[in-house]
């Protein structure tokens, strides 16, 4: 009878703890606003302490890539409920010299300067947090905060890094990530970077796809080897982005503009060498847009990704851009061999994204989402943050 009663209550606490699903949405920049004419490309970490950090790139004028653009940061300590003021956190002394690939297209003018394509790594032995950026897309920083993201350091440039892939790679356009990097259980570093010759559209085409990484905490970095060429088959591959696997692999998952509209995966044991040809996965679409992936807990091996789930666009050819609307999470519970969970987070207009998780389990989706006006939901109107968790990610 006293055992019953055991059992009983230890159902009982089990019932009344189980979490109701969640799902709360807050804009944390609005285009046109704080002298913006747009914001774009969303990443999102949380540090060892717990704080978020969500950054992008804030634009001058809405056309394009290659315009006036800078790099802002807002901080939250309370999960997400508040946040401090948006802060420029990218700046290299001039004189600067614009990349002769944009000018050559004309795809702006010679006083416009561009920081780009900003990725955080949170160092989870140390609470560091490493912050890498470009700059007019062929110049590239590190950068270095201590105190869970209030301060930097002053940019150190790692060009050189890049200038290593020059013998297998001519490149003219450079850029890291976006979204953030990971480090692997053995303390490297590692984040994936693309590269371009410049001669196709918008000076970002023809590219390929490989990583660039630390082993001494972000002193130095080197390269690695190219996981993506551009191919019939995989069409130039570009924004990738990375997790590691229970087994220790760590796993390239990677956007092109391959005519199967499927995402391309590829695996390395180093995150840096012998990767493995790349594949695509029948289970996640790809409109031609970048996505955004996370691990979550240990056991079991649990991946949690998002992109627009969508292939949907009138008259559209294979490679084709699809559009970016119905932003989706998916949850693999296998290290990303399948994929049974699916579920819309922002059926609307809806475009880059990135994937963080708390100490507490909750799930956060930094994401670029439609005008909330209505007048025009073709274009990013703001960069939103959804917080949820496993059981509304479950939930029918």
């Amino acid at each position: 009878m006293r055992l019953a009663v055991i059992v009983m209550a230890n159902l009982l606490v089990s019932a009344s703890s189980a979490a109701e699903p969640l799902l709360e949405k807050a804009d944390l920049f609005e285009a046109g606003k704080d002298g913006y004419a747009l914001y774009r490309i969303p990443g999102l970490v949380v540090t060892k302490q717990g704080t978020l950090l969500a950054y992008c790139e804030a634009r001058k004028r809405a056309g394009g890539d290659w315009g006036t653009i800078d790099i802002l940061l807002r901080r939250s300590t309370d999960g997400g409920k508040t946040w401090e003021a948006a802060r420029k956190i990218a700046e290299v002394s001039g004189p600067f010299t614009k990349n002769p690939a944009a000018l050559a297209q004309k795809l702006a003018t010679a006083d416009e300067v561009t920081y780009n394509n900003p990725v955080a790594i949170v160092g989870r032995k140390d609470g560091a947090v490493h912050f890498l950026f470009c700059l007019e897309y062929m110049r590239c920083f590190s950068m270095r905060s201590d105190d869970d993201g209030k301060t930097f350091t002053k940019p150190v440039e790692i060009t050189p890094t890049f200038e290593k892939f020059r013998k297998d790679y001519d490149w003219k356009v450079i850029a890291t990530g976006p979204a953030h990097g990971i480090q692997l259980a053995n303390g490297r570093l590692v984040l994936p970077v693309w590269l371009s010759t410049s001669e196709g559209g918008h000076a970002h085409r023809p590219s390929i796809v490989s990583t660039i990484y630390s082993d001494d905490a972000g002193k130095t970095w080197e390269r690695g080897e190219v996981a993506a060429w551009n191919t019939p088959e995989l069409i130039n591959p570009n924004e990738t982005i990375i997790t590691q696997l229970t087994d220790g692999r760590v796993m390239l998952n990677i956007r092109s503009e391959s005519k199967s509209h499927r995402r391309a995966v590829s695996f390395s044991k180093d995150g840096s060498t012998r990767w493995t040809k790349p594949a695509f996965d029948d289970a996640l679409l790809e409109p031609i847009c970048m996505a955004s992936i996370i691990r979550y807990g240990d056991k079991p091996a649990s991946l949690i990704f998002a992109n627009p789930h969508n292939l949907e666009r009138e008259k559209a050819r294979p490679g084709q851009s699809r559009d970016r609307k119905n932003l989706t999470v998916k949850l693999s519970e296998d290290d990303g061999k399948t994929w049974p969970t699916s579920k819309p987070l922002e059926p609307g207009f809806s475009g880059y994204s990135d994937l963080a998780v708390g100490p507490d389990g909750s799930i956060y989706c930094f994401y670029e989402r439609g005008s909330t006006d209505g007048k025009d939901n073709y274009r990013t109107g703001s960069l939103c943050l959804a917080k949820f968790n496993l059981e509304w990610l479950k939930a029918k």
